[in-house]
């Protein structure tokens, strides 16, 4: 089927779908009935192993510890649109009611690292919302997102309410984000595709929300549990940093800086390189190909440019023909491509700072803005630079812990809009305000 008419054809499965999804969704029948979204939770739940050995197999990316979030992603927001309370209100003679309503078809556009979490994550808000959803994957992930669309329709949502087109993103991404008939986009993966998606969005006046990616600063104080943040430091290699939220550039008060180094560099050299499906491996291989190639030309720059190359920096094919070794970077300066970059590898860079004042300034230093971590023992200081980091999410002594009713997203490049809680369902939706006049009405 030709590119127009396959989006085509999916649309138009969207819109017939949207009557018998509106009885679904019905207010009434939100609390009365528990709908599709946990009986697709409870399908993936009651296959875990299987389904888990089929990621790995088709994929050989996903960590165990991702796997187990997707069936949680797809009832907390069941959950939080059943309990969802319209605001109600009296002023100006008037009973005032927020009312939600479903936005219309949706287009939500999933990349290639862990894209079956990404998918239930992102798709799961929309149909809780009640819209028609196409999933588009991407391109080097497209399986999981497949087995997705089987397991909506087993759990007995109406045809053509979830809906998953594969193929190129220039081709049937573009077909799909231009449409007319959308009316929410969402969107993971890079600024610069990003860019595009937002102009279609926008000819359309189309409401869209993007993550796009981070440089993470990992903030290590002289008051920290050093042996806690060296080791952190050395997980930012899992799943070869192939990570958006990943903490890519360390910054150490400078006081600390040999002790930190030295321990960092005993947890990194207890990486294990190898197939994913082996519990003792610790870094798995790249994506593809052309993405080691990309990460590779990273550190052949920095190289070139002077940048000090303190480990790593090479293939291991020993291992695999997607194998790159863990790396660490020392930059020549803070405006070097390596630090100023987003390269999703298992590459960091290193760099020190003197005081509290030069540490917020290193790390608000790109125009990358998802995520930071900061590592200290005083809970001043953790309240204090947590604040200044200019970053969607900061963690403080810790990494990657998730509360789904949270708002996600980033600042600078790294996004636009927020996913999580009722910041994603009230995206998908379009709010009413209803007023009926006091008196007016039995």
């Amino acid at each position: 089927m030709r590119r127009a008419s396959l989006v085509i054809f999916a649309l138009a499965s969207l819109v017939a779908a949207i009557p018998a999804l509106a009885c679904i969704w019905d207010s009434d029948t939100l609390r009365d009935e528990r709908r599709g979204l946990p009986g697709v939770a409870e399908i993936l739940a009651g296959r875990w192993e299987r389904h888990s050995k089929f990621f790995y197999e088709h994929r050989a990316r996903q960590s165990a510890a991702l796997l187990e979030r997707e069936p949680g992603n797809l009832a907390a927001y069941d959950d939080l649109a059943v309990a969802y309370e319209e605001r109600v209100w009296e002023s100006n003679g008037a009973r005032n009611r927020v009312v939600r309503r479903p936005s219309g078809p949706a287009v939500v556009i999933t990349p290639w690292n862990a894209p079956f979490m990404l998918s239930t994550w992102k798709t799961a808000p929309a149909l809780a919302a009640g819209c028609t959803v196409i999933l588009k994957p991407a391109e080097w992930s497209p399986l999981s997102c497949s087995l997705l669309c089987d397991l909506v329709a087993e759990a007995g949502f109406p045809p053509g309410v979830f809906n998953v087109v594969q193929g190129i993103g220039e081709e049937i991404g573009a077909a799909l984000t231009r449409h007319e008939g959308v009316r929410r986009i969402s969107f993971t993966g890079s600024p610069e595709t990003a860019v595009h998606i937002g102009t279609a969005a926008a000819r359309n006046v189309v409401p869209f929300t993007g993550e796009l990616g981070g440089k993470g600063p990992l903030l290590v104080f002289a008051d920290a549990d050093l042996e806690a943040a060296a080791r952190k430091a050395a997980g930012q290699y899992d799943d070869a940093g192939q990570v958006c939220l990943a903490g890519t550039r360390l910054l150490v008060e400078r006081s600390v800086e040999d002790a930190f180094l030295e321990l960092f560099h005993r947890f990194t050299d207890e990486h294990v390189l190898g197939d994913p499906r082996d519990d003792a491996t610790t870094v798995s291989p790249l994506i593809h190909p052309e993405h080691l190639a990309r990460v590779e030309g990273f550190v052949d720059r920095a190289r070139a440019n002077g940048d000090e190359i303190v480990r790593g920096g090479r293939r291991r094919e020993d291992v695999g023909p997607l194998f790159y070794d863990p790396t660490l970077v020392i930059p020549r300066s803070n405006d070097s491509e390596i630090v100023q970059r987003e390269v999703f590898g298992p590459v960091l860079t290193f760099q020190t700072f003197a005081d509290e004042q030069e540490a917020v300034a290193l790390a608000n230093s790109t125009r990358y803005g998802l995520s930071g971590m900061v590592y200290t023992g005083s809970e001043e200081r953790a309240g204090r630079v947590g604040r200044a980091v200019r970053a969607g999410t900061v963690w403080v002594n810790t990494f990657l812990v998730r509360d789904l009713t949270a708002p996600f997203g980033g600042v600078g490049i790294s996004g636009i809009g927020r996913e999580g809680g009722d910041y994603a369902l009230d995206f998908y939706s379009d709010l009413k305000t209803l007023q009926i006049l006091d008196g007016t009405t039995a």
